[in-house]
């Protein structure tokens, strides 16, 4: 006798085990009774249908329809691939579909976990692990998430200002934005950060006694945060800032001179115009920061243990920067259209595709800078202390 494993027609779990017997007719009956249907039709998985025990083989993988016709597996919806899916995030459960998620932001982390299209095949990721009711696990706040779900339902970002205050739930929700790729919403939050970032209680920045109080009264082994923070024209000169979290913080005309600013976060933060003269800017972190027209005149990023300095895609238009030390500093793809960096150290500093147009670097130590893709035009080079290899320039 010959056994083969029998699947109601329009899926692929809960297969059974059958016995060839003496007839066709006697294999629809013994499946109508394990399935609980009205066996009328066996059919191959690639739909032929089955009317003679002599086309059978061992093992065969057989459908069985209630008078049907065969429904093929392209058209098959799996468990294994449910229109609805369930996230845990943060130990908070979402329910939602992965057209949802896929849809609008196909190249997000999310679309690349959960797209069934072909297309994305190149670009998918495996999904998270699963808890025991097949939910999927993602470490991330769900306070945040939640906002991002809605826009990926209905295209709105729709943010409740009375979940947390106004200040942190727009940098929360754009940090999340980044982290699953939904690059869409990432200017509109932004735009909502750096405009948070003017708002206090009033219309008043915060001043040098704020500063002041909030670092007295913050134990060392604390994070101290002004993430948001307006302390536009402030006077902080001189004061030891190190480590200090002043992401997207509104630092504008602020008076940093003397100041030490090592290992401060000031990603996306306005200095535009402010004074950071002579500061100590060791390990500081300023992706993206705007310092346009700021002086940074006499300024030391080198540090002696070998970390770099991370002014990646910082605005430094019109900025002074005379006689600074910035060895190893990353300056890729920076704007120091008219900056004035003369007499500076730039050993080994990264250059490359940053706007060096018009920038006066007279008398600047360059060896070993990379400045593959810079743009060179109308830049000045006069007095080098060591001269540029073609290797610096050239991609």
């Amino acid at each position: 006798m010959k056994r083969v494993i029998l699947f109601e027609n329009g899926t692929t779990v809960n297969g059974k085990v059958f016995m060839v017997t003496h007839s066709v007719d006697e294999l629809l009956k013994a499946a109508s009774g394990k399935f609980a249907i009205t066996a009328k039709r066996i059919f191959t998985s690639q739909g032929g249908e089955i009317d003679d025990l002599k086309l059978i083989r061992d093992d065969d993988i057989l459908y069985v329809s209630s008078g049907e016709e065969f429904i093929s597996k392209d058209k098959i919806s799996t468990p294994s691939c449910p229109e609805w899916v369930t996230l845990s995030v943060g130990g908070k459960l979402f329910t939602t579909t992965r057209s949802t998620l896929t849809h609008k932001e196909p190249m997000s982390m999310l679309a690349r976990m959960f797209s069934e299209s072909e297309d994305c095949s190149e670009f998918r990721i495996p999904p998270s692990k699963q808890d025991t009711n097949g939910a999927f696990l993602i470490d991330r706040s769900p306070t945040y998430f939640e906002p991002l779900l809605n826009y990926l339902r209905h295209g709105q970002l729709i943010i409740d200002r009375n979940v947390n205050p106004a200040v942190i739930i727009p940098v929360g929700v754009l940090e999340e934005a980044k982290f699953y790729g939904i690059e869409g919403i990432v200017g509109t939050l932004e735009e909502m950060v750096i405009n948070e970032g003017t708002r206090t209680k009033g219309t008043e920045a915060l001043t040098r006694r704020d500063v002041l109080k909030a670092i007295m009264s913050t134990p060392t082994t604390s994070e101290l945060r002004f993430q948001g923070v307006n302390l536009a024209g402030a006077d902080l000169s001189r004061l030891d800032l190190r480590n200090i979290n002043f992401k997207y913080a509104n630092l504008r005309g602020c008076n940093l001179f003397g100041a030490n600013l090592s290992g401060c976060f000031l990603e996306r933060a306005d200095l535009s115009f402010a004074n950071l003269g002579n500061a100590q800017l060791v390990c500081v972190k300023m992706l993206c920061a705007n310092l346009e027209s700021a002086n940074l005149h006499s300024c030391n990023f080198e540090d002696p243990g070998g970390l770099s300095a991370n002014m990646e895609g910082v605005n430094l238009k019109g900025a002074n920067l005379e006689g600074s030390n910035m060895s190893a500093v990353n300056l890729r793809v920076a704007t120091l259209k008219n900056a004035v960096l003369k007499n500076c150290v730039l050993r080994s500093a990264v250059l490359a595709g940053a706007d060096l147009e018009c920038c006066d670097l007279s008398g600047s130590d360059l060896q070993e800078a990379n400045l593959r893709g810079a743009n060179l035009k109308n830049a000045a080079f006069e007095l080098m202390q060591t001269p540029l290899h073609m290797s610096q320039t050239v991609r």
